[in-house]
């Protein structure tokens, strides 16, 4: 798809930002957001815009780009040129998915090149592309884009947990650019109709992401905030809260909690990593919503009182979100399943001791993993939680039947939705306390 948003006048800043995000996952193994906010202040929002969708293309195709790459470098990429393999990367990212003209996409990389210690290398850069650009319907590989552009031991996860066809719809998902999907706080059809946006049948309401955020309409006012309609799914499935007390588990950044405290809780919002607690707070004023916010670790925190609600999105390897997070993709490891799905029983079984008998508890996971989904649940309830499940009903989720399983839990793949664009990869189940 063509950018959506060109850099203004010179080129090269977005494009020196690009790189640097793009080595910062790559190579120092930081997440695409947090080394998005440590970019120049001065750099422009649309420049910064530019930037990150550039990485993230190039993330998002980085199989097909390598493979792209290897065939036009026979030999590799000089040994001695470490910046040369992510400036062609993002030149081809321009090149062969963002449709960017070849001129400002060779000429751009051309000048990174001679900005690097290997400025020597600034003539291969030149060929290289010139190259790509005459040359790009023939050198995209045959090979299946989808598998391509996957972990193998992810596609083989998949497979082996839902299927061939159903791993290779949710790579094909993650190939595409996500929409823009926002909850309001309150008059969803009139922010619907402010926003030009389409209102799902979950409520969330999405649009086509066409340039920065902050401004759109309703954004400085707080009338609403960015959440995919997956994410905005656990806290509806408490029903009427006003006047109930729930307590938010690893709260941050805080999209759950804004639905809970707009819709009339009481929300104690926990999280045991300070930064992330001012980030939500920050998010809840620009929302005109009060919450209490508490610096805990979430495997021992106790309420003054038993809570009437506990929503626990606990954390994960997020791979049910790589469509927005691309970097993830390239971040996990097969280990990380195993180390966080500990982490995950943790959290459950405390979470339990939280509730006065006959509340509720909300579990959710963004993985697409068994393990920290299915799997933790199952295995909660065996070893005798006081708990029992209370079934999800298609109604209450806007009838979406295809994702409530026979246990009446959700379970959302990226393929899911298809109609309107899809969903974000959730594991969700609702849990009333007994006893």
């Amino acid at each position: 798809m063509p950018s959506e948003d060109p850099p203004q006048g010179d080129g090269l800043p977005p494009r020196r930002a690009a790189r640097t995000l793009l080595t910062a996952v790559l190579d120092r193994k930081r997440s695409l957001d947090d080394a998005l906010g440590d970019l120049d202040p001065g750099l422009s929002q649309r420049d910064r815009a530019f930037a990150r969708q550039l990485a993230a293309t190039a993330l998002r195709r980085l199989g097909q780009i390598d493979a792209v790459s290897a065939l036009l470098l026979r030999q590799g990429p000089p040994k001695r040129a470490p910046d040369i393999p992510d400036i062609l990367r993002l030149g081809l990212a321009q090149i062969l998915f963002l449709r960017t003209p070849a001129h400002a996409a060779v000429s751009t990389s051309v000048d990174l090149a001679r900005e690097t210690a290997e400025g020597r290398f600034a003539g291969l850069v030149n060929a290289v592309l010139r190259r790509a650009a005459r040359e790009a319907a023939q050198l995209l590989p045959a090979r299946d884009a989808a598998e391509l552009n996957t972990p193998p031991w992810l596609w083989a996860r998949w497979t082996a947990a839902y299927g061939a066809d159903a791993a290779r719809a949710i790579a094909a998902r993650h190939l595409e650019e996500p929409p823009l999907d926002i909850t309001a706080k309150a008059d969803a059809g009139l922010w619907a109709a402010r926003l030009e946006a389409e209102a799902l049948p979950t409520g969330t309401l999405r649009r086509r992401h066409d340039g920065p955020v902050t401004e759109l309409p309703g954004y400085a006012e707080g009338a609403w905030w960015v959440q995919d309609a997956g994410a905005a799914l656990p806290a509806r499935l408490f029903g009427p809260v006003a006047g109930l007390t729930v307590v938010d588990l690893c709260a941050a950044p805080g999209g759950k909690t804004a639905q809970l405290a707009a819709a009339g809780a009481r929300v104690i919002a926990v999280d045991r990593s300070a930064p992330r607690l001012d980030r939500l707070r920050a998010n809840l004023r620009r929302l005109g919503l009060e919450v209490e916010t508490v610096e805990a670790d979430a495997t021992a925190w106790q309420p003054p009182t038993p809570a009437d609600a506990v929503l626990l999105d606990a954390p994960c390897t997020s791979t049910g979100t790589i469509r927005r997070h691309p970097d993830i993709a390239r971040l996990k490891r097969p280990g990380d399943v195993a180390k966080l799905a500990a982490t995950q029983a943790r959290l459950l079984a405390h979470a339990a001791t939280l509730l006065r008998p006959g509340g509720l508890l909300v579990w959710s996971t963004c993985s697409l993993e068994p393990e920290e989904g299915e799997e933790r649940i199952a295995r909660l309830l065996a070893q005798g939680a006081p708990l029992r499940r209370e079934p999800v009903s298609p109604a209450e989720i806007g009838g979406l039947a295809e994702i409530v399983t026979p246990l009446g839990e959700i379970r959302s793949l990226p393929s899911h939705g298809a109609a309107f664009g899809g969903l974000d990869g959730f594991h969700i189940a609702r849990l009333r306390r007994i006893g």
